[in-house]
């Protein structure tokens, strides 16, 4: 089993090598020239669309409660775990390609998004369905792409992903706590049932409140601990860039060399921010917007949120406790961050800091659940559909904690780079039409309309929209 998690994580480097790096990044910088830099021109709007986005949801799920499923998925063990990996196996560099991924990832969230807005369509419960399958489908009349990028991500969500946060629950709680993992399972399975069983709004009403609150915490833990070492901020950056670009390791007890650390940073940053995995659009699509444009800002800044503040924050935690936290006996990206933290802190922090990495990855959890229900509903609109993704997920998360898991966890970064370089593909061909909305967005603000409305007929879109949701 060792042997073929280690194959299978060899064939994920090699995936990453030759195929995500350079789609994701050609894909980001596509959709940052036809945006016009769209990360950059609407970030300060961003802002203020988010903040006024929590109303206007008309019973259904609002802007906001979108960008918190979203970011609950975002802001998980990817934080934690994902920046520790990066750190070990590349190097301090890797949190620079982390940083590039991120940034065009700003761009390519906006586009997803925003297509998963413009395509999206009405369930039988008067709530919003979308994502890459349903964009696939409608907008490149493509049913038999989106119907495979819909099995993947159904099993990639409702079974690995599941099984993967509960598994890094059950190994925090159990190292850092002391926790027996059957007692773990009881826990997350007492947490997630009432939850994944209330649906889509129940996990939008849990996530809008638990998602700002999580990220909040640890950021401020974080920035505390920046603060008591704010002399050593200029050292860490130059550690970030020199490592960047170096041929080998340049930090004792690290990875390095600019291949670890491009791949490294890469893998992680896009399992933490998600931009162009095709996940997210999922969450988007749910939300009850006036104008699709709105909601590409708000995911956006979403990625922004969970790479550029919650991973460089973390990043910097573990790089100035140093080598005597680093070269540990038996440290692993399951327990570095929590050792720099105690380094830092203390002791006291270890109990807290498996609390907040509990919350983080149940978050993740029943976001994911919302992502596999989504696509099940696409291939399989039955009364009884969401019941089965429902109990599956919930059964994965009680599984993944009881069981070692080395081979999904290798698995997971094959599975996120077919969703993503589907994805991407679709992106590309359909980006005339977030360009589209996006202009349209533009003139109406330009035209002095502080809040956009978009109407399909008058947005001068490439081709005639089908459905009547924006009509």
């Amino acid at each position: 089993m060792e042997q073929l998690a280690l194959t299978i994580g060899m064939i994920a480097d090699k995936i990453t090598q030759f195929g995500t790096l350079w789609i994701l990044l050609g894909a980001g910088l596509y959709f940052t020239w036809r945006t016009r830099v769209v990360q950059v021109r609407f970030f300060t709007h961003m802002i203020k669309v988010v903040l006024g986005s929590r109303s206007g949801a008309q019973g259904g799920i609002s802007s906001f409660q979108a960008f918190c499923i979203s970011l609950a998925a975002r802001v998980g063990i990817g934080n934690v775990f994902g920046v520790a990996a990066a750190l070990m196996f590349g190097g301090p560099g890797a949190i620079f390609w982390m940083w590039i991924v991120a940034l065009l990832g700003m761009a390519t969230a906006f586009q997803e998004a925003v297509l998963a807005q413009i395509f999206k369509v009405r369930a039988k419960d008067g709530t919003f369905r979308g994502g890459p399958a349903y964009y696939m489908k409608l907008g490149m009349n493509a049913k038999p792409l989106a119907v495979v990028f819909a099995v993947i991500t159904i099993i990639t969500c409702g079974v690995v992903i599941t099984s993967v946060q509960s598994n890094a629950i059950a190994e925090t709680m159990k190292s850092q706590a002391g926790t027996n993992q059957a007692l773990t399972a009881a826990l997350l399975f007492a947490f997630s049932a009432p939850i994944i069983l209330g649906g889509i709004r129940s996990v939008a009403k849990v996530t809008e409140i638990m998602a700002p609150v999580m990220a909040l915490v640890y950021v401020l833990m974080s920035f505390v601990i920046v603060g008591m070492n704010i002399g050593e901020f200029p050292s860490v950056l130059g550690m970030i860039f020199q490592s960047a670009f170096a041929s080998q390791p340049l930090v004792a007890g690290l990875g390095g060399g600019i291949l670890a650390a491009i791949i490294n940073g890469t893998q992680r940053g896009l399992f933490s921010n998600e931009a162009g995995q095709g996940t997210a659009p999922n969450a988007a699509a749910t939300a009850t917007v006036k104008h699709p444009v709105a909601q590409g800002l708000i995911q956006s800044l979403g990625v922004f949120v969970d790479t550029i503040i919650v991973c460089t924050t973390t990043a910097f935690v573990i790089l100035v406790a140093g080598p005597e936290v680093w070269m540990q006996e038996g440290v692993n990206p399951a327990n570095l961050t929590t050792l720099a933290v105690a380094h830092e802190l203390g002791q006291w922090t270890v109990v807290p800091m498996a609390s907040m990495i509990f919350v983080l990855a149940f978050s993740s959890i029943i976001a994911a659940y919302v992502y596999s229900e989504v696509n099940l509903q696409f291939i399989l609109d039955r009364p009884w559909g969401p019941w089965l993704v429902r109990i599956v997920s919930i059964a994965s998360v009680v599984l993944g904690a009881m069981v070692s898991l080395n081979v999904l966890w290798e698995s997971v970064d094959i599975a996120m780079a077919i969703m993503t370089i589907t994805n991407l593909l679709a992106l590309i061909v359909l980006a005339k039409w977030a360009v589209a909305a996006l202009q349209d967005y533009d003139r109406q603000r330009k035209a002095g309309i502080a809040e956009p409305v978009f109407n399909a007929d008058a947005a001068q879109l490439p081709g005639e929209l089908p459905g009547d949701v924006w009509r």
